[in-house]
Order: structure tokens, then C-alpha cells, then sequence
């Protein structure tokens, strides 16, 4: 009887080991534990876009936590790995937050939450803005290039250049929508670059701005801007939806729902709708989506080489886009006879309001006492219809 207890026993203590994830654990899940480590520290302590960061590093966590694989996400049936090959009765938690990231739900959710809080009166007020929001989408399609040169195929190629645009929520989308033409899947390298470098802004902008804009251009006053009706304020997401959606539809989805996130804060008869895009729809949405990309990274598909790739790639991306927007704010700077301040054309890069405020930190570096964020805001929500209009560019084409 003894002797069964202790096999009892001895298959018992077998059982839990192979039921551990320390028999079953790989050296890249350790990596990426440590990695999220890392991503929680820059998102806790140096509160480096934490909205979005913490929920993926802790998704990052989670999936790599050795032998949660199969708890949190399930198994697949054969060699194939696609998303529905997961043998039903075994799907996790993580696998159906995921849905919303397969099928491309979170992302225009997201903007409608945008649309919700974004004042489009800097814009309508100077319409010159969206030429600086469209110079800086040049990263998008010189990184596009680049990718394809590097060996990446086109698909994949456009949704790591759309890192340029700065814009988590575009490059996700765009990232879904054109994994169907491709087989690498770069979703969570794409996300993780995409944020990590709008997080950065400060840091890559600021001097790139310094060295490209003389500092006598930084000094540059201008005018405040006028008034705007609201009426026009109501019209605009109006017109901008059906202008784009006729000649680009496949932007619709996310410039139709920032439209109407929009449209709903400026009618002022929707203000428990508004209330709720910008709120509690928003910022469950952002945990969602935040999890969903971290879970994607898992070690052993995440660490390789193509991903040390997209990172640099995304940071010339971004880079070049800022440098793009300065370049032609020092154009029209010397078309309209000084009265642009050429630093307003680095907020072009989509991060609202973020990249407006370093174009405020800056310009005020030069002279203490001018300020340049609204002006900036303008050029600042431009490059979010700039980057989902590329968006739908890069979809039609490919």
C-alpha cells in the first residue's frame, strides 16, 4: 500500500512539473519577460505614453510567462498557426480579446475616442496646416522604400512605414489589413516600435528640430488665430468624410469614425455620447487593444532579425517625417515673409497633442515668451487625417 502511495505520489509531483511552465519554458520567453520589465519601468517611472505602454508590456508579460501559452491564448490543431487554427475548446482569454485586433475593431474605435476630444479650430482656422501635416507623412513613403530594399515584400513593407505617421492606432490597422497579402507576422514589432517612438518624441524631435530650423527662424512670432464659427466646426467633419470617402474609401473606417467622434463633441446635442467616446468606451477599448498586441509578442517569433529591422526602420520613419514638416515650414516660412514659424511643421507627425507641445517647448527654448501650441495643433490634427489618408492610400494601391 505504501509502495502505491508513493507512485500515487511520484506521478502527482510528475504531473505538476510537466503542468509547470518551468519544463516548458524557452530562453526567448526569459528575453521578453525582461523586455516588458523594461517597457513597465519607461511606462511607470518615466511615463512614456503609459495609457497604451502598460497595457502591452503586461500583455507581453503575460504571454511569455513560461506554460501560460497555451492557458491564455490555446492550442493549435496542426503545423498551421493562423488565428482561428486554435482548436476551439482550448481558446483563452487572450484570444478572444484578440478578436477585435483580428478583425480590425479596436483601431477605428480608438479614433472615434480621438475625434471625440480633438478641437479641429486650429485647422479650419489656418487651412495651410494640412500642407505641414502632409509633408510630414514624407517618412511613410521613403521608409516604404527602405523596407522594400531591405528585403521586406510590399505588403509588409507599407505597414512598417506607416510607423512614420506616428500613430499607434493607423499602424495597427493598416498592420491587420495587409496581413492577408503577407505572411510575416509583424504586428507586435510594428505596435511596440510605433509606440515606443511616440513616447520618444521629446527626445528624437527636439534635437532634429534644433539642427534643421536656424534659431533666428525659431524666434518666429505669430499671429493669434481668428475665431472659428461653429458652424464650421460642424460642417468640417462633414465635408472631410465625403470628400475622402469619394475619392479614397479605403480610409473611411478610420477617418469616418474620428469624424463622427468629432461631430459628435461640436453638435453639443450628443454630449453623453461624446462623453462616453472620450471616457469609458475609450479607455476600454485602449486596455483591450493594448493587451491584444502585447500578447503578440511572443520570444520565440518576436525575437528574430526582421524585427531589429522594423525597429530602425520606424525610427528613420519618424524622423524623416519630422524633418519632412520642418523642411516645408522653412518653405513657407520664406513664402509668406516670416510670419510662419517653421518649428509648428514637426507636429505634423500625428502624436496629438504631444508633438504640438515640443514645437511650444521649443520655440519658447529660443524666446520665453512666444507660443507657438495652438498654431501647432492645427498641423497637429492635420497629420492624423494625413496618416489615416495615407492609410488608405497604401491599402488602395497594394
Amino acid at each position: 500500500m505504501m509502495q502505491n502511495l508513493l507512485v500515487n505520489v511520484g506521478e502527482m509531483l510528475a504531473n505538476l512539473w510537466e503542468s509547470s511552465g518551468l519544463s516548458s519554458g524557452e530562453w526567448q520567453n526569459y528575453v521578453m519577460l525582461l523586455v516588458s520589465f523594461v517597457l513597465m519601468y519607461l511606462a511607470i517611472v518615466k511615463k512614456f505614453e503609459p495609457l497604451l505602454l502598460l497595457p502591452i508590456a503586461f500583455g507581453m508579460f503575460l504571454i511569455n510567462l513560461p506554460g501560460a501559452y497555451n492557458v491564455l491564448w490555446g492550442k493549435y490543431a496542426g503545423d498551421s498557426h493562423g488565428y482561428y487554427d486554435v482548436i476551439p475548446e482550448t481558446r483563452g482569454l487572450l484570444w478572444y480579446l484578440f478578436y477585435g485586433v483580428e478583425e480590425v475593431i479596436y483601431p477605428p474605435l480608438i479614433f472615434l475616442g480621438i475625434g471625440a476630444m480633438t478641437d479641429f479650430g486650429p485647422l479650419i482656422s489656418n487651412p495651410k496646416s494640412m500642407i505641414l501635416g502632409a509633408a510630414a507623412q514624407l517618412g511613410i513613403f521613403l521608409t516604404l522604400i527602405g523596407a522594400v530594399v531591405l528585403g521586406f515584400d510590399l505588403a509588409a513593407a507599407a505597414s512598417i512605414a506607416i510607423i512614420g505617421g506616428a500613430d499607434g492606432p493607423t499602424a495597427i490597422y493598416l498592420t491587420q489589413m495587409m496581413a492577408k497579402y503577407t505572411e510575416q507576422d509583424l504586428l507586435s514589432a510594428i505596435a511596440v516600435a510605433a509606440y515606443s517612438y511616440m513616447a520618444l518624441i521629446p527626445i528624437i524631435q527636439k534635437p532634429l528640430m534644433r539642427l534643421v530650423v536656424p534659431k533666428n527662424e525659431r524666434t518666429i512670432k505669430m499671429k493669434p488665430l481668428r475665431t472659428v464659427s461653429k458652424l464650421e466646426k460642424i460642417i468640417f467633419p462633414v465635408i472631410v468624410t465625403l470628400v475622402v470617402g469619394v475619392l479614397l474609401p479605403d480610409a473611411v473606417p478610420l477617418l469616418g469614425m474620428l469624424m463622427l467622434g468629432n461631430l459628435l463633441k461640436e453638435s453639443g446635442v450628443c454630449d453623453r455620447l461624446s462623453s462616453q467616446a472620450q471616457n469609458g468606451l475609450m479607455n476600454t477599448v485602449t486596455i483591450f487593444l493594448g493587451v491584444s498586441v502585447g500578447c503578440k509578442a511572443f520570444g520565440t517569433t518576436f525575437l528574430a532579425f526582421d524585427t531589429l529591422k522594423i525597429i530602425a526602420l520606424g525610427l528613420v520613419a519618424f524622423s524623416c517625417g519630422t524633418i519632412g514638416g520642418l523642411l516645408v515650414g522653412r518653405l513657407m516660412c520664406k513664402i509668406s515673409g516670416g510670419k510662419i514659424n517653421p518649428l509648428i511643421g514637426s507636429a505634423g507627425v500625428s502624436a496629438v497633442p504631444m508633438a504640438a507641445r515640443i514645437s511650444e517647448d521649443v520655440g519658447r527654448e529660443s524666446d520665453p515668451s512666444n507660443h507657438l501650441l495652438m498654431h501647432a495643433m492645427g498641423p497637429n490634427v492635420a497629420g492624423v487625417i494625413g496618416s489615416a489618408i495615407a492609410a488608405g492610400f497604401l491599402l488602395s494601391i497594394i
